[in-house]
């Protein structure tokens, strides 16, 4: 019996990697006119929101107050035109019509456009408590050019009002790229007030259907998520159910800590570092190694 050749190699492996009875959920067919959407066109989209957000910090450095109108113009066209390609892209892939894809995409994209003058006042908050939160902080120059937070906020609150205009995918697309930008996982669906921040940031976890109030503050490594929930008669876990913690207004968590199931941190509470909490927390405590003060 010959040695298999290189050639017999390469000709299994195809034909067994062809098999399609090996591919369920991992293969996608093309469809003429629905394209995927494209990670690098998502992330010009982003570097292109950065610019429009934080114009001289992104995007042209040249940019002055003579110039920020054409600026931010072009950015927005640029935007508009790869944004609206995205959407549709994501819409078709979730199965909609293509016809019926680029008419929702391009009236998505409008009311996107519409709201980043509230995502930039809400971000500006976030800069003024990264900056009145940190002694070491010199500048909102150094927030904003430096802060891993900001730059997870950025892609947090675009992708979460992507999310509530009902678009598909994309949002989660662009949380992951600031998870592996930043070391700080998002998931577009939680809701975070203002002010809000994350001192240093890497391994922190904030759950999809998390509830954050204002004035909020995280330090690196904390988890708000879920509990081991429940499954269906087949063994398969529910979909949908309200899972993460809900953080009022004015709450610290300090490193390490971890907060687990849809309990309530109450206004005011100080959680230390290295606790793991299952339990809802009254208004004001501070919870110092399972202890009350």
């Amino acid at each position: 019996m010959r040695p298999l050749s290189s050639t017999d190699f390469m000709a299994q492996a195809v034909a067994d990697l062809s098999d399609t009875s090996s591919l369920k959920g991992l293969f996608r067919e093309h469809k003429d006119g629905n394209p995927l959407p494209s990670g690098m066109v998502l992330h010009e989209i982003i570097e292109l929101c950065r610019a429009v957000l934080f114009p001289g910090y992104y995007g042209r450095s040249t940019v002055n107050q003579q110039t920020l109108h054409y600026h931010i113009g072009v950015a927005l066209e640029r935007l508009n035109v790869l944004l609206e390609e995205q959407i549709c892209a994501g819409l078709c892939l979730s199965g909609k019509d293509s016809k019926e894809s680029k008419q929702v995409a391009t009236e998505t994209t409008g009311e996107f456009i519409r709201r980043l003058p509230l995502i930039r006042k809400i971000l500006a908050t976030d800069v003024e408590a990264a900056y009145n939160g940190d002694p070491a902080a010199e500048s909102y120059c150094e927030i904003i050019s430096c802060y891993p937070i900001i730059k997870a906020l950025t892609c947090y609150r675009i992708a979460h009002e992507l999310l509530a205009l009902g678009v598909p995918l994309i949002p989660r697309v662009i949380t992951e790229m600031a998870h592996s930008e930043t070391g700080i996982d998002i998931h577009p669906g939680a809701q975070i007030g203002h002010h809000f921040t994350i001192d240093h940031g890497t391994g922190v976890v904030i759950g999809a259907t998390c509830i954050i109030g204002n004035y909020v503050k995280l330090y690196q490594g904390v988890t708000l998520g879920a509990k081991s929930f429940p499954l269906d008669e087949n063994g398969n876990p529910i979909k949908g159910i309200l899972r993460h913690p809900i953080l009022e207004d004015e709450v610290t968590v300090y490193a390490n800590s971890t907060i687990l199931g849809r309990i309530t941190i109450g206004k005011g509470a100080t959680i230390g570092g290295n606790i793991w909490i299952t339990e809802d927390i009254p208004a004001g405590a501070r919870i110092l190694q399972n202890k009350y003060k």
